[in-house]
């Protein structure tokens, strides 16, 4: 632990300060030391978090970060792969306090915010991006939640009943798999992307699932698994992370029904809301998705400080072969394992 002044810089993966700050205010599961594992493990990475103390020395405010190093050059990404994670602070000194260390050290840094808009008022952050964020609130009884869904989703939910899909939840690591293969495949096929590593899953079979703090949802037809919802559980909220599908059974609607389902178990394990979690904007057919549950929805906010004004040319130019290699590698002429290898290698320039 480093102490400067009132703030001291902590491991939040083990720090009990980080723990004890994230429980006593509203936190996401990105904020939670099992995620920030979860991104180390994975990708080599070591989170760090600043914290204000009080005179007692107990936690007031925190930002959680991770320092990032390669071919892209240098940067700090509050936090990496994570759909938000905004500074935990209540007032605009709080905020200071944190953050001008970071500034300091004259490297990018990149935030996303979407319950605190204080670092939007901030003159030495820019506005880059914006995405869509969906929320549906789990208090209600069944009746009234499905009453607050769209006519689309009841059919939708009907049909994959009177088709015989089933649902249940995934119980081993050869389930996992099949799943990431059909993320995989949606990625490549679908949007022309790569897919996180798979170690990256089962990090998060490992440090969410097995813990029972998560789980994998599959629907199944013919004894085929056919689609899968990925839920994490963090305090008094359940996050829809990651959907994959096969295409050719999307007629029978399984999605729709692995939501429902995934509705009900967020209520039986006493959970408040249902996170749908980031949206692009140019995703469209995704946010008509998310609003049909009934869901509120508001705006999550990429922020970035660029001490050295825009990229530097050679951050351009690899960002550009990099775009380049992801059209190679997603090509549907590649082979899938090919595709795979290239995420393992590739993904972590994604921040």
């Amino acid at each position: 632990m480093n102490v400067v002044g009132n703030v001291v810089s902590v491991d939040p993966r083990t720090d009990p300060l980080w723990s004890q700050l994230v429980c006593q205010v509203s936190s996401s599961v990105f904020h939670s030391p099992q995620w920030m594992q979860v991104l180390s493990d994975t990708y080599g990475w070591e989170p760090s978090a600043h914290i204000v103390v009080d005179d007692h020395g107990q936690p007031q405010a925190g930002i959680p970060f991770c320092r990032i190093s390669d071919i892209l050059g240098e940067r700090i990404v509050a936090l990496p792969f994570s759909d938000y994670c905004d500074p935990l602070v209540n007032d605009e000194e709080s905020w200071r306090f944190l953050i001008d260390q970071l500034v300091s050290e004259r490297h990018p840094i990149t935030v996303r915010c979407l319950h605190n808009d204080l670092p939007l008022g901030d003159a030495r952050f820019n506005l880059v991006k914006q995405a869509k964020w969906h929320r549906l609130d789990l208090r209600p009884d069944l009746e009234t939640l499905w009453k607050g869904m769209h006519d689309s989703t009841y059919r939708a939910i009907r049909k994959s009943e009177r088709e015989g899909l089933t649902v249940r939840i995934a119980q081993s690591e050869q389930e996992l798999r099949v799943f990431f293969e059909m993320h995989l495949k949606v990625r490549k096929y679908k949007y022309g992307l790569l897919a996180q590593p798979y170690s990256f899953f089962q990090n998060i079979w490992r440090h969410f699932v097995e813990p029972q703090h998560g789980f994998l949802m599959l629907a199944i037809h013919g004894h085929r698994i056919v689609a899968g919802d990925f839920f994490l559980e963090w305090k008094d909220t359940l996050y829809y992370k990651f959907n994959a599908s096969i295409p050719d059974d999307l007629s029978h609607r399984p999605n729709d029904l692995l939501i429902w389902h995934g509705i009900q178990e967020g209520k039986n394990r006493g959970l408040k809301y249902l996170d749908f979690g980031l949206s692009d904007l140019d995703q469209e057919g995704l946010i008509r998705y998310k609003r049909k549950f009934g869901t509120e929805e508001k705006t999550i906010s990429f922020l970035r400080h660029a001490p050295n004004g825009s990229p530097s040319p050679k951050e351009k130019e690899m960002r550009a072969l990099l775009s380049k290699l992801t059209n190679r590698f997603t090509d549907q002429l590649v082979p899938d394992p090919v595709t795979e290898r290239a995420g393992e290698d590739l993904y972590r320039l994604f921040t």
